[in-house]
């Protein structure tokens, strides 16, 4: 999807480091890709710490828009 002009998009992982989630933290200390990162990045994929709820709140809190093409 083509962003749209005069607004920025949301950029992967921006919710998580911006609330110093634990997971992501040590997901920060690991090179991308390599096995330890992927084992930490397993914990985020099958049992995050967060709910959709907080996650929506805090886009809402930051002013982002969430939008479809008609």
């Amino acid at each position: 999807m083509q962003s749209i002009e005069g607004y920025t998009d949301y950029k992967r992982r921006e919710y998580c480091n911006d609330i110093n989630c634990p997971i992501q933290l040590l997901l920060n200390k690991e090179e991308e890709k390599s096995q330890k990162y992927e084992e930490i990045r397993a914990i985020c994929a099958s049992n995050c710490l967060h709910t959709t709820h907080e996650f929506h709140y805090w886009l809402i809190g930051k002013g982002y828009l969430i939008i479809r093409p008609e």
